[in-house]
């Protein structure tokens, strides 16, 4: 008899907790919502996240914390979103370092740790030169290389960063060992194309939003783009595969993504309210005057194209050597 009224009491309890999370996702979302950035105030991915989140905030009817959670490389922002409850009330912008991060051995999070909501921006590598460099085009630059291997250095971000594989990815498609370039890590793409600018490097591979200001002052010229069709900033800039025939493209990237478990019903809410935020004109201006990416792909494709992404970034580690 005992026994039979402790199964009743836990039948009960399951029933209680069925219902109540039901009603919980139901009235999703009833409270504020933290939004993770595992990266630095006032940088790209901060701007992107902090309008994503103003324009979210009034489909979702409920405040938007946008939280930076730096340190590691990316590792301590992206393991704070992935080890959130999965209940709508934790979302972060995840970025390429996910795809990147788990073959250098810094952590063992992958793009599949996450639910997937929104792929929302992709700012392709352009690969750069001083203005007054004798080359008119990548294929000079890679002709001068194959000439002269190690007489070239490149900068742009860290050792083993998102650049850096553009740049071996580039020469690895083109039969080039990467190391005839060696790499000069620096703390990013702006203080990179300083030292291009300076003298003290010969080629950068950032994205073209990160160069503009060089480029229209008229001191750093684009060759071309590693994507499949020129940027909208500067139409005339040929692509890679147009100049020399690769089909290799690389990009930093972003994906809003919630802790994996997240309940259907409520990922479809926020899916449907970020693809308005996504479409609106306010969230077009804002990325335009940046000069940012639009793109979008929704769950099931946002998780195939950073899966592809994470092979692709991990082949080229490898070949580069810093891969574990």
């Amino acid at each position: 008899m005992q026994n039979t009224r402790v199964l009743v009491r836990l039948a009960l309890a399951l029933v209680t907790l069925a219902f109540a999370s039901l009603a919980s996702s139901q009235n999703y979302p009833n409270r504020p919502i933290t939004l993770i950035v595992p990266w630095g105030a006032g940088g790209g991915t901060d701007a992107t996240a902090r309008i994503i989140g103003s324009l979210l905030e009034r489909e979702l009817g409920q405040p938007i914390n946008v939280v930076n959670r730096t340190g590691g490389s990316g590792v301590v922002g992206h393991q704070a979103i992935a080890s959130s409850p999965a209940d709508g009330y934790t979302l972060g912008l995840i970025t390429v370092e996910i795809a990147m991060m788990h073959w250098a051995g810094l952590t063992q999070l992958k793009p599949s740790d996450f639910t997937p909501i929104g792929l929302v921006n992709s700012d392709p590598a352009g690969l750069s030169v001083r203005s007054d460099a004798p080359y008119k085009s990548v294929k000079d630059v890679l002709a001068a290389v194959k000439a002269n291997p190690g007489k070239f250095k490149a900068s742009g971000t860290g050792q083993g960063g998102i650049w850096h594989l553009a740049l071996a990815g580039m020469l690895k498609d083109q039969g080039i060992d990467p190391a005839a370039v060696p790499w000069v890590p620096s703390q990013g793409a702006a203080p990179g194309l300083q030292d291009l600018v300076a003298g003290g490097v010969e080629l950068v591979t950032c994205s073209i939003p990160e160069a503009r200001a060089l480029i229209d002052a008229g001191k750093v010229k684009p060759l071309a783009i590693m994507d499949a069709t020129p940027p909208a900033l500067y139409p005339k800039l040929p692509t890679l595969k147009s100049e020399t025939g690769s089909n290799w493209q690389i990009a930093a990237w972003r994906v809003i993504a919630a802790p994996k478990g997240l309940p259907a019903d409520i990922q479809s809410k926020v899916v449907g309210s970020l693809k308005k935020v996504h479409d609106s004109q306010e969230f077009r201006d804002f990325m335009a005057k940046q000069g940012y990416g639009v793109v979008w792909a929704g769950p099931e494709d946002a998780a195939k194209f950073m899966a592809k992404a994470d092979a692709d970034l991990g082949s080229v580690m490898k070949a580069v050597g810093i891969a574990k």
